[in-house]
């Protein structure tokens, strides 16, 4: 049969993109515009995976009888409206027999499939590249400032205007601090925040800056990659500002939601103790029992945030000294202000 065999070069010139590795394979990473048909499922890998070691001929076989019925099931239910001509790249771990045997029925049947060179293992390997890459080529400007002083609210009201923006803690699912944590979602996995920020980044028109909020190298679980610090780390900044009071106010509208679960808000501070101490911590206990949200938060800005801000950010950005200051309170035009910054910086 002729050479079924397609690059990561080629991606844009198919239809449609198969990732055919397992639900769980899927779920921890995959090509970002990839669909998930597995020929194995989580369990039938774990079953041929285990045999192998013991009977290799044996695995083999149990094995392309699972994929020929998984195979059978897509076929009349993911892929029976698809047409003649049709043209889909399919990969597993690395371009062996799962991507090759949907590849060589699907040409068999009629439609012009293609198997990933290498599989997600060159894909892996291409992001991995790229974090190199991207970021020391990207021109970044920072929004800096103290937690509480309204860095989200400037980044949003930037991208609703048009301007090229970075939401690394949305990309993290987390807001970047100790209360960040979010019970709804989970945070993604590494490889997959990797997948997602160069997808993000080489979206990007590098004539233009992008703003990204100042962040440190870990947002959660997930880890930034060195070049990226690096660059942002060098980036001009802007100093967004607000008054403590209003930092207050920004903190309770964006925490609120932590004080309809007590217990887990104070599993969340409770990893605080060692810093500060359990008297410190039972106060603050106390205050989430009695639903003081103003005391509370003046409480965290000035005994924790601040005096971390104060360690970190003037001996991480090298430009935060010569920022640009943007003072903003609960009643500014934040579409306003990112107007003017557009203007004012070419973005």
């Amino acid at each position: 049969m002729k050479n079924l065999l397609a690059t990561l070069a080629d991606l844009s010139t198919f239809d449609e993109v198969i990732d055919v590795r397992t639900p769980l394979e899927f779920a921890d990473d995959h090509i970002p515009s990839a669909i998930n048909a597995p020929v194995l499922s989580n369990e039938e890998r774990v079953i041929v995976g285990t045999l192998y070691k013991q009977d290799p001929f044996a695995a083999t076989k149990l094995g392309a009888g699972l994929v020929a019925k998984n195979l059978g099931i897509h076929l009349a239910t993911t892929f029976k409206d698809k047409p003649k001509n049709w043209k889909p790249l399919i990969y597993c771990w690395r371009g062996g027999k799962r991507s090759g045997s949907m590849t060589t029925w699907f040409n068999l049947i009629g439609w012009k499939a293609r198997q990933l060179r290498g599989g997600y293992k060159a894909y892996r390997g291409e992001i991995l590249v790229k974090l190199e890459a991207i970021p020391a080529v990207s021109r970044f400007i920072v929004l800096a400032g103290h937690t509480g002083c309204g860095k989200t609210r400037l980044l949003n009201a930037l991208e609703n205007e048009g301007a090229q923006t970075l939401d690394l803690e949305g990309l993290a699912k987390h807001r970047g601090s100790v209360l960040g944590a979010s019970p709804a979602s989970l945070q993604p996995s590494q490889k997959s925040f990797d997948s997602q920020l160069i997808h993000q980044l080489s979206q990007f028109d590098p004539s233009r800056p992008v703003f990204v909020e100042a962040e440190s190298k870990r947002i959660g679980l997930v880890h930034l990659p060195a070049s990226l610090m690096l660059a942002i780390r060098a980036a001009d900044c802007i100093l967004v500002q607000a008054s403590f009071e209003d930092r207050i106010r920004f903190l309770c509208d964006d925490y609120s939601n932590l004080f309809d679960d007590p217990l887990n808000f104070k599993t969340k501070l409770s990893r605080l103790v060692e810093m500060h101490g359990k008297a410190v911590l039972a106060d603050w206990n106390e205050l989430i029992d009695q639903g003081k949200k103003a005391e509370l938060f003046s409480e965290l800005i000035s005994k924790h945030y601040d005096p971390a801000y104060k360690r970190s950010s003037q001996n991480n950005y090298l430009r935060l000294a010569a920022a640009r200051p943007l003072v903003i309170d609960p009643s500014s035009d934040l579409s306003e202000c990112a107007r003017q910054l557009i203007v004012d910086l070419g973005a």
